[in-house]
């Protein structure tokens, strides 16, 4: 038999590797300065009487704020936003994969990241989108870090946010003495994520939501990340849970694809950040 630790190894890579179908490889610094050239990340950027409010887009688990937007922030900004997107729970020693760190911290990130963006922008409240851990976060800032007075409406792509078991995988660590500390000891955003954990349970006690933010779950029946998928909605006030394919029965978007290409889920995030324009969402919204 082998040893525990080399047991251990391939449970944790195996999770690293379920994660990682969230976001693409990572890109080079000149996507950066690509995305900022294009008017994306512009702090010279003042909204519009049309679209009032900045949109800070919150990247997934191991992705960051070039990659995960490539498809969303242009779709966005073409259409009048005033768009950004921040960079959170890095690693030391781990450049371009990040949302690795506690939880509970990035959300600390986010924070700081509304503040300058509202000042930038003389704006007092922001619209944030988010995809996978990015969907979820978010609601740590808004229940216990003052974010409620400053966001409007969170909008989440496929988020985790009643945790997740990764299609039964995480059933398997009762089987393996020790793999569950080294997972929160490694990756610790990773470990949070499961259902059950310490952060789950606090994040959802008393309620999915608070007053005065309105909330959007736009989910894929095809979620191999966040499962099931169901699991992603919310309950409360102010929540629209939306099944992509309840709007078009042919999209085949998974987890990855819904944040990064699926043009159908674009249009529904431009609903939800504008619902008094909003338009009814088809398979041909994928033309637009």
């Amino acid at each position: 038999m082998l040893p525990w630790k080399r047991l251990l190894r391939p449970i944790a890579a195996l999770l690293l590797a379920i994660s990682a179908t969230a976001v693409p490889a990572a890109t080079s610094a000149a996507s950066a300065a690509s995305a900022s050239s294009s008017g994306w990340n512009d702090y010279s950027c003042k909204p519009s009487a049309a679209h009032p409010r900045p949109v800070v887009l919150v990247h997934g688990t191991l992705g960051n704020s070039v990659d995960n937007w490539l498809g969303l922030a242009p779709y966005l900004k073409h259409r009048g936003y005033c768009v950004f997107s921040l960079d959170y729970g890095q690693l030391p020693g781990v450049p371009f994969f990040h949302a690795l760190g506690p939880i509970d911290k990035s959300a600390e990130q986010l924070s700081a990241y509304v503040d300058k963006v509202l000042a930038a922008t003389g704006t007092t409240e922001a619209d944030v989108v988010g995809h996978s851990q990015g969907g979820m976060m978010p609601r740590y800032y808004l229940k216990f870090l003052g974010g409620a007075a400053k966001v409007n409406a969170l909008v989440g792509i496929a988020p985790n946010n009643h945790g997740t078991t990764l299609a039964g995988l995480t059933n398997l660590l009762p089987f393996f003495p020790g793999a569950e500390d080294l997972l929160t000891a490694a990756t610790p955003a990773l470990a949070q994520q499961i259902v059950g954990s310490e952060f789950m349970t606090k994040l959802n006690a008393g309620g999915d939501t608070v007053p005065g933010v309105r909330y959007t779950v736009i989910a894929t029946r095809y979620d191999e990340v966040v499962t099931p998928h169901r699991t992603q909605y919310l309950s409360g006030a102010n929540v629209r849970n939306i099944l992509i394919q309840d709007l078009c029965p042919l999209d085949l978007s998974e987890h990855a694809l819904l944040g990064l290409t699926d043009r159908i889920a674009f249009h529904e995030v431009a609903n939800a950040l504008d619902p008094a324009r909003a338009t009814a969402t088809t398979c041909a919204s994928v033309l637009g």
